[in-house]
């Protein structure tokens, strides 16, 4: 991580305690140090460490703000039903809930199928150039409280994007976004004109979006 993102999550700390600082415990400040530990340790591909610092820094949050976390849930499933049938055209789409998900899909060819998901914590590393597409536009849409995704786009793919993430970054090629309200709408130069077109949906309370074009 580098010293901006640093800044920028001491910053965001800060105000949130600020903020919310009646509802903050030794408990709470505890928890979220351990799922920020969690992240890290995921993104440096000890992923087993990382989800066990995860889901232990998951327990004690929920320990001790069970109704409040219970609340946000629940809003943010409902904003999920609303976008995922507005998101797609057709009815043949999986559609999936869960409180943790993890994504390998940048290792081996993989089908790659209109999808909706919902979760509380996820990861997802994607590469489109193994994908094995099983429509000519396809709809992936990630949608929770805490994200981290990676995601190739090679250059035969016309792709569409559609981020917003309240607390952390998005980075795609040279445009960085990284703080609070981050947005990024996009759509490449040959997306109407492509072969496969691919359209990505991703808003989270906090997390992290990495596009690459390739």
């Amino acid at each position: 991580m580098d010293r901006n993102r640093w800044i920028a999550v001491g910053l965001i700390s800060l105000g949130i305690i600020m903020l919310f600082g009646r509802w903050f415990g030794f408990f709470t400040i505890v928890a979220l140090l351990l799922m920020l530990a969690g992240v890290l340790q995921i993104r440096e591909g000890r992923v087993k460490k990382g989800y066990i610092l995860l889901a232990v820094g998951a327990v004690l949050l929920l320990l001790e703000h069970l109704m409040l976390i219970i609340g946000i849930s629940l809003i943010s499933l409902g904003i999920f039903y609303g976008k995922s049938k507005r998101a797609h055209t057709t009815t043949g789409y999986v559609q999936k809930q869960n409180f943790m998900s993890n994504f390998d899909w940048d290792r081996a060819p993989w089908v790659m199928r209109s999808l909706s998901v919902w979760h509380v914590l996820g990861e997802a590393d994607i590469d489109l150039s193994l994908a094995l597409p099983e429509e000519r536009q396809t709809v992936l849409m990630f949608h929770g409280l805490l994200g981290d995704l990676d995601v190739i786009v090679p250059d035969y793919y016309g792709v569409e994007v559609e981020a917003s993430i309240l607390f952390g970054s998005i980075h795609m090629d040279e445009r960085k976004e990284t703080g609070v309200l981050n947005r990024l709408r996009y759509q490449s130069p040959n997306y109407e004109t492509s072969e496969y077109k691919v359209k990505l949906i991703v808003s989270y309370l906090g997390g992290d979006l990495n596009i690459r074009m390739t």
